[in-house]
């Protein structure tokens, strides 16, 4: 799926100028969303495709926004959050009846965290799970914390947050110094010559109404039902290399696993694949025993 009819964000150009013209694209109702998703799954349709995508832009800046304080340009965050979305909508199945943002989420936030990883040398001395662990909530922690100065935390601070991060408290201090500064005010004005803030341009997910609020929670209940259910038919293994591969923020790597089972890596990563497929099935199987006579209607 191409991207060349995408909105952009060059270096040089206005965020304000790009978030005014993203917001031209509206956003799509349910029912709406559900053919085009099935039009571009059965049939190809790339404008359908397209669709898809423009009316989630404004969830894309509104998460890439949430990475600024990394030293990255906001334009190459958006930009990798696109293709996020674009993956998404690629691998997206309408008859699990789930909404497109819920599924893309997961997307545009690998995407943007892949992009950070590769471009911030100090993660290049090393990847694991547990160092990309503390790389993306060490700032979060610390807000928390009320860990607002500048300089090195206070050792009660390290401690708790190598806690719940599970990480070596050495890890936490070095991590903290080569993230120092950077960050901005969410009321930090766009240019020194306007009025609006940072803040004015994100996205307000809680302006729709009771009714759809309700539906999408029900619809994220029904979701994890429908996991929870599906996980059972999974052998104790299985369920526990596919919570561990897919279902965590961050990952266990191959190597932890295979040495956890004492099998290889490459084993490990059969073991994942058979395992989600068999979820899928499970999920996909049960998704159409329960589903709403309406919906049924549609796909005939």
């Amino acid at each position: 799926m191409a991207n060349n009819d995408l909105p952009v964000l060059s270096p040089e150009g206005s965020l304000t100028r790009y978030l005014q013209e993203i917001r031209k694209f509206p956003m799509l109702e349910a029912d709406e969303e559900f053919m085009l998703a099935k039009a571009w799954r059965e049939h190809g349709d790339t404008e359908a495709a397209h669709r898809l995508v423009t009316s989630h832009l404004r969830l894309v800046a509104k998460i890439a926004m949430g990475y600024r304080g990394y030293g990255l340009p906001i334009g190459e965050l958006i930009a990798e959050g696109n293709v996020g979305m674009m993956q998404a909508v690629k691998r997206f199945d309408p008859d699990r009846g789930f909404r497109l943002a819920t599924y893309a989420m997961w997307w545009i936030r690998a995407s943007i965290q892949e992009y950070i990883l590769r471009s911030w040398s100090l993660v290049k001395i090393g990847t694991t799970a547990a160092q990309k662990k503390l790389f993306f909530n060490l700032r979060r922690l610390k807000g928390q914390l009320e860990a607002v100065d500048e300089g090195d935390l206070h050792p009660d601070q390290v401690k708790e947050i190598a806690s719940e991060l599970d990480v070596s408290e050495d890890d936490v201090v070095q991590m903290n110094r080569r993230l120092a500064g950077g960050d901005h005010s969410l009321n930090a004005p766009l240019r020194a010559d306007a009025e609006g803030e940072w803040q004015d341009w994100l996205v307000d997910e809680d302006s729709v109404d009771q009714e759809t609020a309700y539906a999408e929670s029900e619809e994220l209940d029904y979701r994890r039902e429908l996991m929870a259910k599906a996980m059972k038919k999974l052998n104790d293994r299985e369920q526990h290399i596919l919570t561990e591969r897919r279902l965590k923020d961050n990952p266990a790597t191959l190597e932890e696993l295979s040495q956890i089972y004492n099998i290889s890596r490459e084993r490990v990563r059969q073991i994942e694949v058979r395992a989600f497929e068999k979820l899928q099935k499970a999920m996909m199987e049960m998704a159409k025993e329960n589903q709403p006579a309406a919906l049924t209607h549609q796909d005939d």
